[in-house]
C-alpha cells in the first residue's frame, strides 16, 4: 500500500509540473526574446566601444606619444 501510494504521489507531482510548465512556456519564450534583445543590445555597446578604443590606440600610435 505504501508503494502505491509513493507511486500516485509521483505521478500527480509529474502532472502538477508538467501542467506549471505548459502554463509558464509563453512566459519562457517572453523572457528569452526579452534576453536575446538585451544581449543584442549589449554586444552592440560593447563593439562600439572596442571601436573607439581601437580608434584611439591607432590614432596615438600615429602621432607618435
Amino acid at each position: 500500500m505504501k508503494t502505491f501510494l509513493v507511486g500516485l504521489l509521483f505521478l500527480i507531482a509529474v502532472l502538477i509540473f508538467t501542467t506549471v510548465g505548459i502554463f509558464l512556456y509563453p512566459l519562457l519564450l517572453l523572457t528569452a526574446f526579452i534576453l536575446r534583445i538585451f544581449l543584442s543590445f549589449a554586444l552592440l555597446l560593447f563593439a562600439i566601444w572596442l571601436l573607439g578604443k581601437f580608434i584611439i590606440w591607432v590614432w596615438e600610435s600615429v602621432r607618435g606619444k
